[in-house]
């Protein structure tokens, strides 16, 4: 299923999404808070659903057109296919992402700042090698929507793989619009293969010696496997 929100829909909104989904209507973005489809004939849904239109990239002030600029924040540690499918996704979305490493004091990542933001650019040069010099890495360790104005971004990707995703990220995307109304939060559902992964496991297959090929691109499994114990 793609199905994307653009903003924070209500609750409402959010269960006739979850609807939508379970009856195989793709979706492509929703426009301040107006679903856009990119199947299905127009006319079988809802009027208040039937409202958007699918716009540039690039937005128009002053008759002038700027850059679209999304900001995908996360910890990386390691990228994993979950993340590169998100990726992806927000590059159908905007000209420029934004690729967030959060810096924590606290924790103790396995691969450093480096490490991950190396791992981040041959994947995506794996993936979509056309696409490298629409993606740049930074840190940050403020909040998401100071470093997102930080770097000049208007956009927000956040990867939902389930309800209980939906469910926390819903209430990061109010608190985030409260603060900076001017930054729009954008839901990129996981695809079906990636919807289990996530980093944490991936790191503790790995640690145990098992086999994650599965979930990470090429250059993330040899340098997890370079990490492993002899």
């Amino acid at each position: 299923m793609d199905l994307v929100f653009r903003g924070a829909p209500d609750a409402g909104m959010a269960s006739a999404a979850l609807m939508i989904g379970v009856k195989q209507i793709l979706s492509e973005t929703v426009l301040n808070g107006t679903f856009i489809r990119r199947s299905a004939a127009r006319n079988d849904w809802p009027n208040h659903l039937r409202e958007g239109v699918i716009r540039d990239k690039r937005r128009q002030t002053n008759g002038r057109a700027h850059m679209t600029t999304a900001f995908y924040p996360g910890s990386f540690d390691p990228i994993t296919n979950g993340h590169v499918d998100v990726l992806v996704q927000a590059l159908n979305v905007a000209e420029k992402v934004i690729v967030a490493i959060g810096i924590h004091p606290g924790k103790a990542p396995l691969f450093s700042f480096e490490e991950r933001a190396e791992l981040i650019r041959r994947s995506l040069a794996e993936a979509l090698p056309g696409k490298t010099g629409d993606v740049t890495v930074v840190a940050f360790d403020n909040l998401v929507v100071d470093a997102a104005r930080t770097h000049g971004a208007t956009l927000l990707i956040r990867g939902l793989r389930d309800g209980t995703d939906l469910d926390y990220e819903m209430q990061m995307a109010g608190m985030n619009r409260t603060m900076a109304p001017d930054i729009q939060t954008i839901f990129l559902p996981a695809g079906t293969a990636s919807r289990p992964i996530t980093a944490t496991l991936v790191r503790q297959i790995a640690a145990m010696g098992g086999d994650v090929s599965a979930f990470v691109p090429a250059a993330v499994l040899q340098a997890l496997t370079s990490k492993r114990p002899n």
